[in-house]
């Protein structure tokens, strides 16, 4: 049982399978109580594993049906137990597995539709059951575990157990905070891009000509405008609050006025309306960004820099006063949080290469100078970075690693908690293995005991 948790973390990675390769073979190699396991999903699996990790052991596919024996033994508990996850839990998370995709893809929608071989709403739907069998399964382990404390002395006991020579080495780690600044657009350069999209409006209005041939051949937006400026059906809550206010009022087929948001100018125009979801496209017409603009942002974060210096003003004001409410950091107070652990603890080896160099030579509390850098989409920003914290490379110990060696004492002894629970559930839960797996030595347990080897 000691393999459990490697499915569960499968779990909460984005969807990773091309949507072409999940009808495998849809032969059952397992049973749990209503739910089966399939070999597709067995291969599937392997198959990502292969690819992250290079060759595998032998009888890794024993492991991998282990794991997904217990990934269904909590499911069909959580559907005994009514456990329930709402519609809306699902949309928002296939969303924003989507959104994590598309971002990888420079939200470049072919490169996404010729890797899955369908469109965004239809790999929603053939991944919907799979993620609200995810979240079930992630609620019923949170149920098992929703009373586990770790004190002090299991922390201590904890630690106390691991050889001296087997105490991982923590490289240097920092903390780190940053305001990011977007350059402002001069009214000049607003005014240029408001004329040109009034002159479209006025084509498609007065002169008749199609809004969608017009969206693309003038759209800015890199994902619509090849779609004739199509966004799609969407919920409410989708889009900024400006386009938003405007969508919502509009009848069906009608065209708005120009409407300015964070990301320029946009004429949109209403294809259909159900309930709270809409359907509309758009036409984006970006502001030009010049040098003097450029420059000026620079100017405005040294000011901020200089403020900073003289304690007129704290970092977490300076990040709600100035720094990119888009920007991931924004309502973290600033901090930069680790992708790979959830947490703001980075080892040096870990940060973008701009920000290493920044902080190589900086000490702890000061503040860079404005660092120049492009965001996702292309443009160029600025950032400030602020160097929280700073650890020399050295052996785990209590005092310095005391909440990672907590965290490490309390996932050992929840993992744990869980392991037992399965065993105790195996054997009041009707369970089948195809007889080619019954020699697997990972599977012992899930056997009857007169199966067992």
């Amino acid at each position: 049982m000691k393999n459990l948790f490697y499915t569960l973390a499968i779990l909460t990675l984005p969807i990773l399978a091309n949507a072409q390769n999940r009808a495998i073979i849809a032969k059952i190699v397992g049973t749990v109580g209503n739910e089966l396991v399939l070999l597709s999903d067995v291969e599937e699996q392997y198959d990502l594993l292969e690819k992250q990790q290079g060759t595998l052991p032998a009888d890794f596919r024993c492991v991998i049906i282990e794991n997904l024996l217990a990934e269904k033994l909590l499911l069909n508990q959580a559907k005994l137990d009514s456990i329930e996850v709402t519609e809306s839990e699902v949309d928002g998370e296939l969303q924003a597995r989507i959104d994590q995709i598309l971002a990888y893809m420079n939200n470049d929608l072919k490169q996404f539709e010729d890797y899955y071989g369908q469109t965004v709403s239809e790999v929603k739907e053939s991944f919907r059951q799979d993620l609200e069998n995810q979240l079930l399964v992630q609620r019923m382990r949170s149920k098992i575990v929703s009373e586990v404390t770790i004190t002090p002395a299991e922390v201590k006991s904890f630690f106390n157990k691991i050889e001296p020579d087997s105490l991982p080495y923590f490289n240097s780690e920092v903390e780190i905070g940053e305001i990011v600044y977007n350059p402002k657009v001069n009214d000049e350069e607003k005014e240029i891009a408001r004329t040109k999209l009034e002159e479209i409006r006025g084509r498609i209005v007065e002169g008749g000509e199609d809004f969608a041939d017009l969206a693309k051949i003038y759209s800015q937006d890199p994902s619509s405008g090849r779609l004739g400026g199509d966004l799609g059906m969407q919920r409410r809550g989708t889009f900024v609050t400006e386009f938003e206010a405007t969508v919502y009022n509009l009848s069906k087929d009608e065209i708005s006025e120009i409407v300015e948001t964070e990301f320029g100018f946009h004429l949109i125009q209403l294809i259909d309306r159900r309930g709270n979801n809409i359907h509309c496209r758009h036409i984006l017409i970006i502001s030009e960004i010049t040098q003097a603009d450029l420059d000026l942002a620079g100017e405005t974060l040294n000011k901020v820099k200089i403020q900073l210096q003289k304690d007129s003003i704290s970092f977490s004001r300076a990040v709600k006063t100035y720094s990119d409410k888009n920007s991931p950091s924004y309502n973290n107070d600033g901090d930069l949080q680790n992708p790979k652990t959830g947490k703001t603890i980075f080892e040096t080896g870990d940060l973008e290469p701009e920000i290493y160099f920044t902080i190589d030579t900086m000490e702890v509390g000061e503040i860079s100078s404005p660092i120049e850098f492009l965001t996702t989409s292309g443009d160029t920003a600025y950032k400030l970075i602020f160097l929280k914290e700073r650890s020399a490379p050295h052996k785990a110990n209590l005092q310095v690693d005391y909440s990672k060696i907590k965290a490490a004492a309390k996932e050992q002894k929840t993992n744990q908690i869980v392991n037992n629970w399965v065993f105790k559930k195996i054997r009041s839960t009707f369970i089948e293995i195809d007889l080619f797996y019954h020699s697997c030595g990972a599977l012992e347990k899930w056997l009857p005991n007169e199966e067992r080897p």
